[in-house]
């Protein structure tokens, strides 16, 4: 194996690239992620060198072994916990004949992968320290005899347990070169709160030839944690973000960010002092290609010092828990506006709030104050998107019922629920008052911040509006009969920019037959889009346009390459890129010319103000007649 200080010095060269993500790329072959990748290495070797051979043309720098989830506990699930060593070493042997296909000066190096346990440490979960680290002891020394050139500690979200890993190696092979990779919530922290420098400070000590972050977000989101990494002297800094987040087409995950989109990232990570850079969920050998292409020949900027670019928050802001008495109000849902105006055919409004990531809600409550006294008619709350850990979303909205006389539209996803769970939740929602339920299938787990937590997905969007639907009617979904009906207006939603818009036009309809009475887009910025849609779909229901008000380019750029199911036009994201300091301004007035474009296209607005900044959807209707719907 190579020694901490050989590996360092191969850093200083020249950017170091890393290969991209090996079960994305199996996925893509055909195999299910029901069965461990891991597994392969002996029942597919063929699949597996298939990756590793794609990856060694592009220009990978290294390979990663297919052993990040072959532990024993792992392992235990599918009924081979006693294949570690011959799992282990035979993926090694993989990795090492794709590498030394190459001639000696292009030869990449076999790094051994190493990911989490799969269960959390004790007292949270029942995994003891001395099992954990004889778990990590057994791999690592099945990896060490097969001889890699490094070893990488990949994806841990708890700096505890990568410490009991590190640590053991450490004791196995002293001055073996190796490289911890931590992942990190869009909050900037571990899941269990550590800070990036605490990573990195912890790691150095323990004999890291470098350290990095890797999965979870896209490369945006690596940006704040490269600038807290670099606070630790001397340290050699790694990127391997996902390609974005996934989107569901067809039945399978597609990842948005494009390989130029990599390459750019690359070039500009460079710049701001990384030693490396690859690819994690979601990337391909088109994806390390463009960053070989970019950045693979040449010098960091400066060997374990201060990025020479400059510091750039990520697209990220946390929930304020400001303080305050909220304003009073009072009345229900039955006669709320939204409600007469939507039977009516009138223009309504909407606003999203994401619940507070915190207990303290005052804030929100606040929010919806405000936007209540600027005439919006209905609040919608979401519920936990992009699968990040938040207040109940019927908390938030009983909580806002209290206090604000104002619609609330309720987000009911399908991801964490069975369908005992979706029947529990709604029926509680009906019983205090809500009534207006958005249903959406809800993102996958992997996107937020507990990815190795399990999706229920019982049902999807359509399944829950018929359960739903059969409810109003008085009908479980088994057919039995209930005491009571229940009055759900319910409501779905709708991408215009579907790459399939064939096939989200059909579900459109599907949703339509299984109980829908009004959609809510995903956010558009093109009329040319809601007009195909119209066109193809020819909606009975009333349509609520989505609008999104972006803050500043770089926020088009992240909504447009890392969000799925997103498209901001190129002239909408050259008009940000000048906008600079006035970003917001620029953001609000696209949102608000686009909106006074298309309102007589659609019955209403459903506005999406980032980070809950209501005050932008505030600003976007000041001035706007959009009382009277043109015919």
């Amino acid at each position: 194996m190579w020694t901490r200080h050989a590996l360092q010095r191969r850093l200083d060269e020249r950017i170091f690239v890393l290969d991209g993500a090996m079960g994305t790329q199996l996925y893509a072959q055909g195999f299910d992620y029901g069965r461990p990748f891991d597994l392969l290495s002996t029942t597919q070797p063929e699949a597996v060198r298939r990756v590793h051979r794609s990856y060694v043309d592009a220009g990978a720098h290294a390979v990663t072994t297919n052993t990040f989830g072959a532990n024993r506990f792992r392992l235990e699930r599918h009924g081979a916990e006693d294949r570690v060593a011959e799992l282990n070493q035979a993926a090694v042997a993989l990795a090492r004949q794709e590498a030394e296909a190459r001639p000696p000066h292009s030869r990449p190096l076999v790094a051994a992968s190493i990911g989490p346990l799969g269960q959390p440490l004790a007292p949270v979960g029942r995994l003891r320290d001395e099992d954990a680290r004889d778990a990590f002891r057994e791999q690592l020394e099945a990896l060490i005899a097969a001889e890699p050139d490094i070893v990488v500690f990949e994806t841990f979200a708890d700096l505890r347990e990568l410490r009991i890993a590190a640590s053991t190696l450490a004791e196995l092979a002293p001055d073996a070169a190796w490289i911890a990779f931590a992942t990190f919530t869009d909050e900037g922290k571990t899941l269990h709160g550590h800070k990036p420098e605490e990573v990195v400070r912890t790691m150095l000590e323990l004999g890291a030839a470098a350290v990095g972050a890797n999965c979870s977000v896209g490369p945006q989101g690596m940006d704040e944690i490269l600038e807290r990494m670099q606070r630790v002297a001397g340290a050699r800094i790694l990127l391997v973000p996902n390609a974005g987040f996934p989107q569901v087409v067809g039945g399978r995950y597609v990842y948005m960010s494009t390989p130029a989109y990599f390459g750019d990232w690359a070039e500009e990570a460079l710049a701001r002092g990384v030693h490396g850079v690859g690819g994690c969920c979601g990337t391909t050998p088109e994806h390390i290609r463009a960053m070989v292409d970019r950045v693979g020949n040449r010098v960091p900027t400066r060997a374990g010092g201060e990025t020479t670019g400059p510091r750039v928050r990520a697209v990220r802001e946390a929930d304020a828990d400001d303080e305050g008495e909220p304003e009073l109000h009072s009345g229900g849902w039955q006669d709320s506006a939204f409600e007469q105006k939507l039977s009516a055919g009138e223009f309504v409004v909407s606003v999203e709030l994401d619940p507070p990531r915190t207990v303290n809600a005052e804030r929100l409550v606040q929010g919806a104050v405000a936007l209540r006294q600027a005439g919006v008619d209905a609040i919608n709350i979401a519920d936990s998107p992009l699968a990040t850990a938040r207040m109940s979303p019927l908390a938030l909205a009983v909580l806002i019922q209290r206090e604000v006389d104002i619609e609330i539209l309720l987000h009911v996803s399908c991801r964490d629920r069975n369908v005992l769970g979706l029947i529990s939740e709604t029926m509680g929602a009906h019983a205090l008052g809500v009534r207006h339920l958005l249903c959406v299938t809800g993102d996958p787990p992997s996107l937020g911040d507990f990815p190795g937590a399990s999706a229920v997905f019982e049902v999807d969007s359509i399944g829950l509006l018929h359960l739903l639907e059969e409810l109003n009617h008085g009908r479980r979904a088994n057919g039995k009969k209930t005491r009571a009906k229940t009055s759900f207006r319910l409501s779905c939603a709708v991408n215009p920019t579907a790459d399939d818009l064939q096939a989200e036009v059909e579900r459109f309809h599907r949703k339509v037959d299984a109980g829908a009475r009004y959609a809510l887009t995903q956010p558009l910025f093109d009329r040319s889009d809601l007009e195909r849609f119209l066109e193809l779909a020819k909606p009975t229901i009333p349509i609520l346009l989505g609008v999104l008000p972006l803050r500043n380019a770089r926020h088009a750029h992240f909504i447009h390459h890392e969000v799925p199911g997103m498209n901001i036009p190129e002239a909408v994201r050259e008009t940000m890129n000048a906008a600079g300091e006035d970003g917001p301004t620029a953001g609000v007035e696209i949102s608000r010319s686009f909106l006074s474009e298309v309102s007589s296209l659609v019955q209403g607005a459903y506005l999406m103000p980032p980070f809950n900044r209501v005050e932008m959807a505030i600003d976007i209707l000041a001035g706007l007649d959009l009382r009277q719907r043109a015919a």
